[in-house]
């Protein structure tokens, strides 16, 4: 090891130190975030005013099919452009992990509550949705506020949508004799 290399390479605890600078469009976004949130509100709204396309619109005061469907991803699409370009302005927050747990968790609960809507009624589907979402936040605890709450939950959407609006949806299913 003669002195005259050693000033040549990198020593290797020195390797880990060496970060990798960021080419290309990666190099420009300030708000990785916003980035992120931006492309997946472009995407659900491009898709969205993508189907609705096969949708008569009507006017405001007739409204068709359609109309909702595009307004609202229309909106999707304004936010999505909105959170792209304040990304490679303001700087923000880096990616964390994904909650896998969290976001199995949710798709569970939603999948749970439309195999349930029909069979157990709309009172046990409620809870189920609940509960099983609710289980998907680490700071989620089980006590009498938020029995008090699920409660008041389930009893608003059980007056407003079947009772108030006619929603055809049982409120006790078909496994309880209804």
């Amino acid at each position: 090891m003669g002195s005259g290399d050693s000033g040549n390479r990198p020593e290797a605890g020195m390797m880990s130190n060496v970060v990798a600078k960021r080419t290309g469009i990666a190099a420009l976004i300030r708000g990785p975030k916003d980035f992120w949130t931006g492309v997946i509100y472009l995407l659900f709204g491009g898709i969205a005013f993508w189907i609705a396309q096969d949708y008569g619109f009507g006017t405001a005061s007739r409204m068709g099919p359609g109309y909702f469907p595009s307004v609202l991803s229309a909106l999707l699409v304004l936010i999505g452009l909105i959170s792209l370009v304040r990304s490679f302005i303001v700087p923000g927050e880096p990616l964390g992990k994904f909650a896998l747990k969290a976001g199995v968790l949710i798709i569970l609960s939603t999948v749970l509550f439309g195999f349930l809507i029909n069979r157990a009624g709309l009172v046990i589907a409620l809870l189920a949705l609940v509960l099983v979402s609710a289980a998907a936040s680490e700071k989620f605890r089980f006590e009498w506020k938020a029995v008090l709450g699920l409660i008041v939950l389930i009893a608003f959407c059980a007056l407003v949508f079947v009772i108030g609006l006619g929603v055809p949806m049982p409120l006790i299913g078909t496994w309880f004799g209804e």
